[in-house]
C-alpha cells in the first residue's frame, strides 16, 4: 500500500467486492424509500426542507429532485430516473425499483462466486429479448378507439399521482387539451397548453378553458369588465412615451419651443392610438361587436384613457408566449406596427371577461371558434394542492402526448413485466453456458413491479406473484396484470389500464445499462 500515495488521506477507499456491496446497498436504500410510491395504491410522502417548507407528493420525480441524497450510487440512480422523466414524463419510480432489484438479484449469484461480467452478459441478452417482447405486445391505436385509449392512458398516469376522484376529473381535461392542440401530423407542442393556477375554491373546480386565461386585467377603471363578440387585436407596439435609446439632450430657447417638443412627442403616440381606434370603428360600427387590444409592451395612462372612452378593453405587458397562444386560439396575426392594420389581422373570441380574486385580476378569453391553444385552469384551496395538481397534469399531458406520437400503447398493471419474465424463462432453455444465470437474475428482477403493486395494495407478495405466473402460463399469450382492488390477476386491456410504449422502452434500456455499470 505504501507505493500508492493517497491524494485525500481521509477518503474512504472501497475495492472490488467491497465496492460492489457499497453500490448494491445504495441501490437497495433508495429502492426502499420509493417502493411505497408505486401504483395507484401508493402512499404520499411528506418532505420538509431545511427552511421548514413542506411538500406532499407521490410523484417519484418530485421526490428525487427534492430529496438530498448523500450516497453517490443512490444519487446516480436518482439522476437516471429524473432523466427518464425528462425524456418521457413518467416511469421514475419504476426505474429506481428495477435498478435496485437487478442489483439485488445479481448479488445472490455474485456472492456464490460468479463473476459480475458474466451477469452483465446475461443482462444484455435479456435486454434485447425484452425489447422484442415489448414490440410484440404493443397495441396500435386506431381512429375509432383513439380517444378511449388516450383517456385510459391518462387515467393510469394520473391515478398514480393524485387521489382517484380527482384523477377521474383531470383525465378528461388532459385528453381534451391534447386533442385540441393537435394539428394533423405536426409535432405536438405542449407549451400551447397554458397551465394557470388560481388559489380559489376546491381542487374539483379545475377546468379546461377553450381559449386563454391571462394573469392580469384592464388597467383603467372605466374599461368594460365583460365584452361579448369580441375582435381581438394582439400587438407588440409601444403605446407609451419612450426615451431615446442614445444619450441625447434637447435644447430649446423659449418655453414655447419646449411646449412644441412635448406636443410632438405626445402626438407620435396619439397617432398610433388613433389608428387602432379607427380600426375599431371600421370593424365594430353598426354591429354588436366589441374590441379588445392585448399589447406585449406598455400602454400609458393617456392611451388607456383614449381606449376606455371608446369602450375598448386594453391589456398591457402580456407575456410573449401568450401572444403566440392568442394568435393560435383566436386567429389573427400579432402585429408589430400600426401602419397596415386591417380586418384580416384581428382574431375573434365569443366572450372576454375579467375575474377578480383578492388582489389579482384574471382575464378570460373564451368561446374561440377553433382554438389550437387552450388553458388548464387549476384551482385549489392551498399551495400544496396546486403544486400536486400541476405535477400530475404535467405528467398526464406528457403521457397522452407520448401515446399520440408513438401511435401505440402497452398493457399496464405489471402485465409487461410478467410476460417478459415468462418469456425469459423459456428463452433460458436455449442459452448455453453461465450467461443463463444473468438471464435468470434479470427475469426475477422484473417481477419487482407486480410484487410492489400488490404489496402497496395490501396483499401478500408471494401469493400475488404465484397467481400471476399461474394465470400467465395458461392465458395463451394474453397479457395478465394485477388488479389492485382485489389482488387477483386481471386482463389490463379489459380494465383500461395502459402504459406508454416509450416509457417502457426507455426504462428497459436505461435500467439495464446502469445496473451493468454498477456491477462492474
Amino acid at each position: 500500500m505504501a507505493a500508492i500515495s493517497m491524494l485525500n488521506p481521509k477518503a474512504e477507499v472501497a475495492r472490488a467486492a467491497q465496492a460492489l456491496s457499497v453500490n448494491i446497498s445504495g441501490a437497495k436504500g433508495i429502492q426502499e424509500v420509493l417502493k411505497t410510491n408505486l401504483g395507484p395504491k401508493g402512499t404520499m410522502k411528506m418532505l420538509v426542507s431545511g427552511a421548514g417548507d413542506i411538500k406532499i407528493t407521490k410523484d417519484g420525480n418530485v421526490l428525487l429532485h427534492e430529496m438530498q441524497i448523500q450516497h453517490p450510487t443512490a444519487s446516480l440512480i436518482a439522476r437516471a430516473s429524473t432523466a427518464q422523466d425528462d425524456m418521457t414524463g413518467d416511469g421514475t419510480t419504476s426505474t429506481v425499483l428495477l435498478i435496485g432489484e437487478f442489483l439485488k438479484q445479481a448479488e445472490l449469484y455474485i456472492q456464490e462466486g460468479l463473476h459480475p461480467r458474466i451477469v452483465c452478459e446475461g443482462f444484455d441478452k435479456s435486454k434485447e429479448k425484452c425489447l422484442q417482447i415489448l414490440e410484440d405486445m404493443k397495441i396500435n391505436l386506431t381512429e375509432g378507439e383513439m380517444k378511449d385509449i388516450l383517456t385510459s392512458v391518462s387515467r393510469t398516469s394520473l391515478g398514480t399521482k393524485v387521489h382517484p376522484g380527482l384523477a377521474e376529473e383531470l383525465t378528461s381535461i388532459v385528453v381534451d387539451a391534447v386533442l385540441a392542440i393537435k394539428k394533423g401530423e405536426a409535432p405536438l407542442d405542449l407549451h400551447m397548453v397554458e397551465l394557470m393556477e388560481m388559489q380559489h375554491r376546491s381542487e374539483h373546480d379545475t377546468q379546461l378553458v377553450r381559449g386563454l386565461v391571462l394573469d392580469h386585467g384592464g388597467r383603467h377603471p372605466d374599461m368594460p369588465k365583460r365584452l361579448e363578440n369580441c375582435y381581438i387585436l394582439t400587438m407588440n407596439v409601444s403605446l407609451e412615451y419612450e426615451k431615446t435609446e442614445v444619450n441625447s439632450g434637447f435644447f430649446y430657447k423659449s418655453a414655447e419651443d419646449r411646449e412644441k417638443l412635448v406636443v410632438a412627442e405626445r402626438k407620435f403616440i396619439e397617432d398610433r392610438v388613433q389608428k387602432i381606434i379607427e380600426l375599431k370603428k371600421k370593424v365594430c360600427d353598426g354591429n354588436d361587436k366589441s374590441f379588445v387590444v392585448i399589447n406585449q409592451k406598455g400602454i400609458d395612462p393617456f392611451s388607456l384613457d383614449a381606449f376606455a372612452k371608446e369602450g375598448i378593453l386594453g391589456l398591457r405587458r402580456a407575456k410573449r408566449r401568450n401572444m403566440e397562444r392568442l394568435a393560435l386560439a383566436c386567429g389573427g396575426v400579432a402585429m408589430n406596427s400600426v401602419d397596415d392594420l386591417d380586418e384580416s389581422c384581428v382574431g375573434y373570441a365569443g366572450v372576454v371577461y375579467e375575474h377578480v380574486l383578492g388582489e389579482n385580476k384574471y382575464t378570460f378569453v373564451e368561446e374561440c371558434k377553433n382554438p389550437l391553444s387552450v388553458t388548464i385552469l387549476m384551482k385549489g384551496p392551498n399551495k400544496h394542492t396546486l403544486n400536486q395538481i400541476k405535477d400530475a397534469v404535467r405528467d398526464g399531458l406528457r403521457a397522452v402526448k407520448n401515446a399520440v406520437e408513438d401511435d401505440c400503447v402497452v398493457p399496464g398493471a405489471g402485465a409487461f413485466e410478467v410476460a417478459a419474465h415468462v418469456a425469459l424463462k423459456k428463452y433460458l432453455e436455449t442459452v448455453k453456458g453461465r450467461a443463463r444465470l444473468g438471464i435468470q437474475a434479470y427475469a426475477d428482477g422484473l417481477l419487482v413491479i407486480p410484487k410492489v403493486l400488490g404489496q402497496n395494495a395490501g396483499y401478500d407478495t408471494q401469493e400475488v406473484i404465484v397467481k400471476l405466473l399461474e394465470e400467465a402460463g395458461v392465458s395463451d399469450n394474453r397479457p395478465v396484470g394485477i388488479d389492485c382492488d382485489s389482488g387477483e390477476a386481471c386482463l389490463p386491456t379489459d380494465q383500461g389500464i395502459y402504459d406508454c410504449y416509450r416509457v417502457k422502452k426507455q426504462m428497459i434500456n436505461s435500467c439495464t445499462v446502469i445496473a451493468s455499470n454498477l456491477l462492474l
